[in-house]
């Protein structure tokens, strides 16, 4: 029995071995870290924090008040619980020391403010700020959180920081806003703690989510059966095709693998501490709760796979800490935080005792008593100084004067208004390969232009050209793709249609053909195709101006929609004019029980002279083929007034087209002297640029 009961002691259990095992690891991986950290090349020299001045900071930046020194002892009090109860679990981020090396809970750090610009009313404009303002610094030791925290207007004035001091300062921002934010520190991917994006789509080439397919009125058609076809044959052909698939499947992946290496198995993940923020549905009618990495500001879903797992949450008025399995990342996580059994609450919010339980349960009544110690307490108002922004700096957020980000085969740059003279803020570059070296697209955003431009694409393979303008342009312009600015070399032009009399929204002009498009238009025309001939080359080498020598009309083509009011054979559907060949060719609406168009054509009479004042008409020169019609339109006397009109507007629709055409050539002077003397318009609100411009 005593050889037993030493042998009981002396062994241990497979969960004892484990943990030795794992803290083990841990400690040679921190060694292995520091030494990572200190051999890591940066491009710029390392911010010397430690040589700030502090002289100039406020009191309640270098000393605690009575209330913050109570707060902290509760808070001493409840680390002294809960790494009794947890021992196994990592310390939690509670009282770090600010600027000044004195100790500040974290909820008094958070500062909430409403700063005033329209865009910080949104979650959106917050963290877009947030993340261009400040530089990204990484955490010292990657599987630690920092042992300082900054505050708000530190962080702001020397626009850097790390992960905690983005996410502070957003989460103060989103508070003031009206948002139901916190801050959370937790794990996360290698990619997201180290602001690593070259592997992920840039946001602006996602496409937006397809909206759901409507129901096939005719689902329950009958199906008619499809010519015979051999079984034996099919299934050859389909052999043949999985055959060529993997031959080009393996061909695809030996390419990639040549050319993007597969990247390496971190050794510390699920170790590596990242903070960011929680927003919770409800407030500001949040319909879903949602992260953000303040790093990127993009938005993520609380099932995102790149973070792997919380520690503790806080805002301006508590400290919760997460008492569920992160097991499988946050995807199973419950974010009520009323949940006791998920969230273990600081301070109590109802005066009632905390719900962590005591070391052991002893039956003195002063033991129980120093176990249900009331832990409600009024967190004390933020020691931070009211953070402010001023519209300079909020105008011109980067540093560096542009920040740039690569991702995968795509990189974007970001310039502060009026960095440029051209009015350009962004630019998106897309390539064909993984190491940006062949350009595919280049996308570039302006802001404050005067000829209202505020996006240009570029195709490098097509050199095609498109400018999108906003609403305003003196031209009504709302687009216009080239490859140059030189008349006749193939330009389309979208318009806005509401605005103009005649209903165009889109024309296409080149050397040979015109095309234009109109929108609700009152005779229900809905498209105009102009083909011309070439120009007289006697008169181009004389160097007689194009204006002097316009090309000639050879056809115009018109199409109309249905007009309900009309019996279908007296709406034309399709005219067409052949100018030169003095044909005149119109085709009507078919009604629906109706399977061939009735049609009307007017040729030119062989061996007459063509007058303008004089139509000619009889039988040999007119050929109508009218099944359905009455007897009205196979009257001589209407076709001879038919005939009146359409002549008539011949000679209109020829005016009309040399009027498109001189449209076309004062848009493309105007076009080139817009871009030959850019100018950038200032608001009367903005008093900052207009100093500088008086100056």
């Amino acid at each position: 029995m005593e050889a037993l009961e030493e042998t009981e002691e002396v062994e241990q259990t497979p969960e004892d071995v484990i943990s030795l095992n794992i803290s083990d690891f841990l400690d040679e991986l921190e060694t292995d870290v520091a030494v990572e950290e200190a051999s890591v090349p940066s491009d710029e020299p390392d911010f010397d924090w430690s040589s700030i001045d502090t002289s100039h900071l406020p009191s309640s930046y270098k000393t605690n008040s009575w209330q913050e020194k109570e707060l902290l002892q509760l808070a001493d009090h409840f680390l002294q619980q809960y790494t009794h109860l947890c021992p196994d679990r990592k310390p939690l981020f509670v009282h770090p020391v600010n600027e000044c090396g004195v100790q500040k809970f974290v909820s008094t750090t958070v500062r909430p403010t409403l700063l005033p610009y329209p865009e910080l009313y949104y979650w959106s404009g917050c963290a877009s700020f947030v993340c261009d303002y400040l530089i990204m610094e990484p955490l010292k030791c990657p599987i630690t959180p920092p042992s300082s925290l900054y505050s708000p207007t530190t962080i702001l004035k020397y626009q850097r920081g790390n992960c905690f001091d983005f996410t502070v300062l957003l989460c103060s921002l989103l508070i003031g806003a009206g948002y139901d934010a916190y801050c959370v520190h937790g794990y996360a991917t290698l990619e997201m703690c180290s602001l690593d994006q070259t592997q992920e789509l840039c946001p602006l080439l996602r496409k937006p989510p397809e909206a759901p397919e409507e129901e096939d009125p005719n689902k329950y058609r009958i199906k008619y059966p499809l010519e015979p076809q051999s079984k034996f044959e099919l299934q050859q052909k389909a052999k043949k095709e999985e055959e060529t698939e993997s031959a080009q499947e393996e061909e695809r992946e030996e390419e990639v693998v040549t050319e993007v290496e597969k990247p390496k198995r971190d050794l510390l993940h699920g170790l590596r501490v990242h903070a960011w923020v929680l927003v919770l549905s409800g407030k500001r009618k949040v319909p879903e709760t949602f992260f953000i990495n303040p790093f990127t500001g993009n938005h993520h879903s609380t099932t995102d796979e790149c973070f792997l797992g919380i520690e503790s949450i806080w805002n301006h008025r508590n400290y919760w800490v997460n008492m569920q399995d992160c097991r499988k990342g946050c995807k199973d996580l419950s974010f009520d935080l009323s949940d006791s059994i998920c969230w273990e609450i600081m301070f109590s919010e109802s005066n009632k005792p905390s719900q962590l339980p005591t070391e052991s349960p002893k039956k003195d009544t002063d033991d129980m008593e120093k176990g249900e110690i009331d832990m409600s307490f009024e967190m004390p108002l933020s020691w931070v100084a009211r953070i402010r922004v001023s519209c300079r700096e909020y105008e011109n957020p980067f540093s560096r004067g542009k920040k740039v980000i690569l991702y995968s085969k795509a990189k974007l740059e970001k310039w502060a208004a009026y960095a440029n003279g051209d009015g350009l803020v962004e630019r998106l570059t897309v390539y064909a390969d993984s190491d940006r070296t062949e350009e595919v697209e280049v996308k570039e955003w302006f802001k404050h232009r005067e000829d209202l431009l505020y996006m240009r694409e570029v195709n490098k393979q097509m050199q095609l050209i498109t400018d999108h303008f906003r609403p305003g342009h003196p031209l009504l312009l709302k687009a216009h793709s080239y490859m140059s600015l030189e008349p006749e070399t193939g330009h389309t032009v979208e318009f806005y249609h509401t605005a103009r009399v005649d209903g165009l929204w889109k024309r296409f002009e080149n050397a040979t053909e015109m095309t234009e498009y109109f929108v609700g238009r009152e005779d229900f025309l809905h498209m105009r195709h102009i083909e011309f001939g070439e120009r007289d080359k006697k008169m181009e080498k004389a160097g007689i101006t194009t204006d002097a020598n316009p090309r000639p009309i050879v056809q115009i083509k018109e199409y109309f929609h249905r007009n309900p009011e009309k019996p279908a054979d007296e709406d034309i559907e399709e005219r067409i004019f052949m100018v030169i060949d003095d044909i005149i060719q119109l085709t009507y609406h078919l009604e629906v029980h109706d399977t061939i168009a009735s049609k009307v054509v007017f040729c030119r009479v062989i061996g007459r002279e063509k007058r303008e004042d004089e139509i000619f008409l009889s039988r040999e020169n007119s050929v109508k083929y009218q099944p359905w019609s009455s007897e009205k339109h196979k009257n001589m006397l209407h076709l001879y007034d038919l005939l009146w009109e359409l002549r008539a507007e011949q000679k209109d629709l020829k005016q009309q087209v040399r009027d498109s055409e001189a449209e076309m050539l004062n848009i493309l002077t105007v076009r080139e002297d817009e871009e030959a003397n850019i100018k950038l318009s200032v608001s009367n609100y903005n008093t900052a640029k207009r100093e500088e411009q008086h100056e």
